[in-house]
């Protein structure tokens, strides 16, 4: 066996030193991976003759990455090519545009842990309006709201937790818990940074996508993101034009929901924020059906008939077994993927924030909504800030729904807060829900989204006691796997060695 590396992300900096130095520009690209691998199935040369062939002959890389990808459909070989992109000054609410694509890799400055600049986003379709002044006006009010609250709920902070205070890691962490609060202010004009990684493949759908988009600010960002690559890769990027389905589906949809519906929506503060409306039936036992099939050579329907025989104990056996040896940072066997939950959630923009990042769990997100109410932070008004607090959201929902009357949904998004809500579809299999709450309950997550994930976890518990076994934040991972087998795991959370001692 013989491993080579072939190539490596390397700065931009970097790469305009070398063409400094005489390199030649074509030299520099990724396509030529690209080439060479898409090559590898048909040439019987070895995969480091293809790839200097591919370098030595770019122009011909190019043709062969068109002929191959476009011509042949095999769309698969551009995901070689990767690129990195720094996102400066764009808008939270954009952000989420983006950050909707899977398979991406995204580093956002978090409104947690930086003390927020209140720059903000005026959109374009807003500019030059009548609602120009009120948005300036609510940006400036929330600048001043952010460093009221942040600079009290610090102070609060520091007398309640005079331990953690005295700690320098203490006292970042009481710093970070008023932040995170105080943003609760800040409208989704607010900008912000991020790191962005995509192979060319993914982002040559989300330049088509995003040129869909009815926000101007997001078309812009699409256009970038194709302009910046155009002259490093042109073979990889070439259908980024929107397509009547990405440009017309979802307005004939709604307009089918509207016919369908007479009366507007309504909304009950009563309405839980987590509902568990379907789940796989028989769950249990389809899991431990599947771990069986994958350790045998007997078929799924042999080994499920088999296991709805078993009593509960001798079904515990099986979970039992396949679940005794992990330690809090294993994931459950691939089977649990078989069974899945979907849950509608209400929950705050901030909330959102999070929750969009598990990309592997499939989420159908829905508007914001200021009929849905806000999520005001339990310290705010431990504080006596819930009057303030409350008066700046009303401001925005009444600011937002004068926007949407004249100028549609999307760009009255703008103005709503981190506090405001949102209905979220998700569905996601116990083994990605494993993930969610191992990093979403755990006791230092942000108390919104692990108030969030407990709710999801307790609902999930009732329907299937034997797959959630060891379902729980990683705090709580050492306490609930010794009372589940009855001694505690080799592994703390708290004070983790390296796996590979456990051996010795």
């Amino acid at each position: 066996m013989r491993v080579l590396l072939a190539g490596y992300n390397i700065d931009a900096h970097v790469l305009k030193e070398a063409e400094d130095a005489g390199i030649s520009k074509d030299r520099l690209t990724p396509e030529v991976l690209s080439a060479a691998y898409a090559r590898i199935s048909r040439d019987p040369r070895s995969v480091e003759e293809l790839r200097n062939e591919a370098l030595e002959q770019v122009s011909k890389a190019r043709k062969s990455n068109q002929r191959i990808i476009f011509g042949m459909g095999h769309h698969s070989v551009a995901e070689h090519a990767v690129f990195n992109f720094d996102i400066t000054g764009i808008s939270r609410l954009a952000i989420e545009a983006l950050e909707h694509f899977r398979l991406c890799s995204f580093t956002e400055k978090s409104q947690r842990y930086i003390t927020l600049d209140h720059d903000f986003v005026l959109p374009k379709e807003l500019k030059d309006t009548k609602f120009e002044h009120s948005i300036l006006a609510l940006a400036k009010d929330q600048a001043t709201l952010y460093e009221k609250f942040r600079g009290s709920l610090h102070e609060r902070l520091i007398e309640k937790h005079p331990k953690l205070n005295a700690k320098k890691s203490g006292r970042t962490l009481l710093e970070g818990w008023a932040k995170e609060d105080a943003r609760y202010v800040t409208l989704l004009v607010a900008t912000s940074q991020l790191g962005f990684t995509a192979n060319a493949r993914n982002l040559e759908l989300i330049a088509r996508r995003l040129a869909g988009s009815p926000l101007d600010e997001v078309r812009f960002l699409g256009r970038n993101l194709y302009e910046a690559t155009l002259d490093v890769a042109p073979s990889l990027l070439l259908f980024t034009d929107p397509a009547p389905f990405d440009l017309e589906t979802s307005g004939e949809l709604a307009a089918l929901a509207d016919k369908l519906f007479n009366a507007p929506a309504t909304y009950s503060s009563d309405e839980p924020s987590v509902k568990l409306i379907d789940y796989s039936p028989d769950g249990d036992q389809r899991i431990a059906a599947a771990m069986l099939a994958a350790s045998t050579t007997r078929s799924f329907g042999e080994c499920n008939a088999a296991v709805k025989e078993l009593s509960t104990d001798k079904l515990s056996e099986i979970f039992y077994a396949a679940m005794r040896r992990m330690e809090f940072f294993d994931s459950p066997p691939r089977e649990f993927e078989h069974v899945t939950f979907t849950f509608e959630l209400i929950m705050s923009s901030a909330c959102f924030a999070q929750l969009k990042r598990h990309r592997m769990t499939s989420q159908t997100v829905r508007d914001y909504d200021p009929a849905l109410g806000v999520t005001v932070p339990p310290a705010i008004i431990e504080c006596g800030f819930e009057n303030e607090f409350m008066e700046h959201a009303n401001r925005t929902s009444e600011l937002h729904n004068s926007i949407k009357a004249a100028h549609g949904s999307a760009a009255s998004q703008y103005v709503l807060t981190n506090a405001h809500r949102r209905r979220v579809l998700l569905t996601s299999n116990l083994r990605e829900l494993y993930h969610f709450t191992r990093l979403r309950e755990d006791t230092h997550a942000q108390w919104d989204i692990r108030a969030l994930a407990v709710d999801m976890r307790k609902a999930v518990e009732k329907v299937m006691p034997l797959g959630t076994l060891l379902l729980c934040g990683k705090d709580s991972f050492v306490s609930k796997f010794e009372k589940t087998f009855g001694q505690k795991p080799k592994q703390d959370p708290a004070n983790p060695i390296n796996p590979a001692k456990l051996q010795k």
